[in-house]
């Protein structure tokens, strides 16, 4: 399973916050407006991000449940301060290879965010089905839909994401990645299993003033193009171009996402 930095997550958990669909967050909070109670259940929860997110918009206690593969994120988000979020345990689990999680912890809903877009066709196949086995609703944000749009345009961008999203579709632990397919996929198979399914963009919108994030995005891009056989001479000379606009204030990013929430017809 694809470990990330905590510097990383701590980096993007801004855009993230600020990209989150107010549409599909809606629902998800109408679902429970009835309840006293609710237990999460959080997939690769990282630092916490996700209870951090939504621990406010739930007026009632909230039992949390964060699962991760890395002791050390488990460890910050549970020092994290987070009053409104009730009690929270901390899981350390393979995700890759144990979704048992899914099927046996207590949960009024599962939850994810930045998670989809890494993982197989079988792997989501067999989430679904642990789901939709007991009836959970699933919530899941900040899936990556493919849309990279960065302005102003170079020459030899086309080639470097190219590069980007075939990277995307390599194995990251949990067999080949579906990449930007993800959340279209995960939509269609949950629909299978009698869910309805509410959904909306959930994009970055990167500033120019967003120096370190921008920075961040494009060294990773580009080491993703140079693995993927980009010439490294060519994808030196493109970072340069754009750490040069970047520099001067002129560079700027749209990052496409999706969010969604699925919960089985007929459920609360």
């Amino acid at each position: 399973m694809k470990e990330f930095s905590a510097d990383w997550l701590a980096l993007r958990e801004l855009y993230d916050m600020r990209a989150r669909n107010p549409s599909v967050l809606k629902s998800v909070v109408q679902t429970f407006n009835d309840v006293l109670a609710i237990t999460i259940v959080d997939l690769g929860c990282g630092t916490g991000s996700m209870m951090r997110a939504l621990s406010s918009c739930f007026p009632q206690h909230q039992d949390w449940r964060l699962f991760d593969n890395d002791l050390r994120l488990l460890e910050r988000a549970r020092a994290t301060p987070h009053p409104a979020a009730g009690t929270v345990t901390v899981f350390l689990a393979d995700l890759s290879r144990d979704l048992e999680v899914v099927s046996e912890t207590p949960a009024d809903m599962v939850t994810t965010s930045a998670l989809l877009d890494l993982v197989s066709e079988a792997w989501l196949e067999r989430l679904a089905s642990k789901i939709a086995a007991r009836s959970l609703p699933f919530y899941a944000t900040i899936t990556h839909d493919g849309r990279i749009d960065l302005t102003p345009a170079d020459s030899f961008d086309a080639a470097v994401l190219a590069a980007v999203k075939a990277h995307q579709r390599s194995d990251k632990g949990f067999g080949p990645a579906l990449g930007a397919t993800a959340a279209s996929f995960a939509i269609t198979r949950l629909q299978s299993l009698g869910y309805s399914v509410v959904q909306g963009t959930s994009d970055w919108v990167i500033a120019p003033h967003d120096y370190d994030m921008q920075l961040e995005m494009l060294a990773g891009w580009a080491a993703a193009a140079h693995e993927m056989g980009e010439r490294f001479t060519a994808v030196a000379d493109w970072l340069a171009r754009r750490c040069e606009l970047l520099a001067s204030g002129q560079s700027s990013m749209r990052i496409g996402h999706v969010d969604f929430w699925a919960r089985q017809t007929g459920t609360r």
